[in-house]
């Protein structure tokens, strides 16, 4: 997935059709001149829906649109014609979408599965016609009532990734190395902090054909959950990994303070985030012999751990073993 091309976020007006006005008609034919109330019913106004699609993975498609508009509902006619409803109108979104009111921050609903379909605003009711208000002392009604208006506001829309995998870690602790490597996705690899401006997915294949996703999130850093570094914008994404693979390299300063710090973020964003089952791979193992890599292990997090080299491939293998293994005891 080329990361400018990877929308995670876009703010939309959207504005849900009228409803038809009823008719105020009354009957006329030849030899009935003074017929009673025959107006027929407003039609409804169009909804805006949302509809997943799980061929979609990104918001791209929507970064130019500034409007979402559904059609009125049509007049209702003489006879009891019923006018016809406003067309609604659909807007297809990756799995993961969540929409919320721009104003308020509320969270009306999120999409999840494919061809699910939500209604995001809806339209206004048709009006009813005359033929609704005759009664025994009122038999000639010449009103009707009027559609209701439809709804309208600002609506944020943002991704959330849906992967099985979700690769946790401080900037430049070599996340795209890995994803390149396990997987035929091409994230912008460089030797600086914030290579990764947007999230990237990796299919990983295993045996027998099968396979999980993993995602890249862009790197987190102390005091991210308050809007520091790259922020929150990218935390979210964490949330709908099946799992967490935490990343630091064998050359950190502090092993056990990096994963410590990068667990607190979790907590602090989002507590349900240490629920899920967490792994951890030390990056660059190939700068280590065998009795520093034990010295090492004494200092450890108590979590499944690995050794790995995205340059040697030492422990990927292994590393594959323990997500598909933590995958299957977690879905079954």
């Amino acid at each position: 997935m080329p990361s400018p091309n990877f929308v995670d976020y876009v703010k939309v007006h959207c504005q849900s059709g009228k409803g038809g006005a009823g008719s105020a008609h009354l009957h006329r034919a030849k030899y009935i001149p003074k017929g009673g109330p025959d107006g027929g019913d407003g039609g409804r106004g169009g909804h805006v829906i949302l509809q997943g699609n799980n061929q979609l993975w990104t918001l791209l498609h929507m970064k130019f649109t500034r409007h979402i508009r559904a059609e009125d509902g049509k007049p209702g006619g003489a006879s009891l014609r019923t006018g016809a409803s406003g067309a609604d109108k659909i807007v297809e979104v990756p799995l993961g979408t969540v929409a919320r009111m721009a104003d308020t921050e509320e969270v009306l609903f999120e999409i999840t599965e494919h061809d699910e379909t939500k209604i995001l605003l809806p339209g206004g009711r048709g009006g009813l016609g005359n033929d609704h208000f005759k009664s025994a002392t009122k038999q000639t009604p010449r009103f009707a009532q009027p559609g209701e208006p439809g709804q309208e506001g600002w609506i944020i829309l943002e991704l959330k990734l849906l992967a099985d995998v979700g690769l946790v870690g401080f900037p430049n602790a070599g996340k795209s190395t890995l994803l390149s490597v396990v997987s035929a996705a091409k994230p912008e690899i460089a030797d600086y902090p914030f290579t990764t401006l947007k999230p990237n997915l990796g299919i990983v294949s295993y045996h027998d054909g099968t396979s999980f996703v993993m995602a890249d999130i862009p790197g987190i850093i102390e005091g991210a959950h308050e809007g520091r570094g790259l922020g929150i914008r990218f935390l979210r994404h964490i949330e709908r990994n099946s799992l967490l693979l935490f990343l630091i390299p064998t050359d950190s300063k502090d092993i056990r303070k990096e994963y410590d710090i990068l667990v607190n973020e979790l907590k602090q964003y989002n507590p349900d985030l240490l629920d899920k089952p967490r792994l951890l791979a030390m990056s660059k193992a190939d700068l280590l012999d065998e009795e520093l890599k034990e010295e090492m292990r004494l200092e450890l997090p108590k979590v499944p751990y690995t050794f790995i080299s995205s340059v040697t491939g030492e422990g990927i293998q292994r590393m594959k073993d323990m997500i598909w293994k933590e995958l299957n005891r977690t879905n079954f």
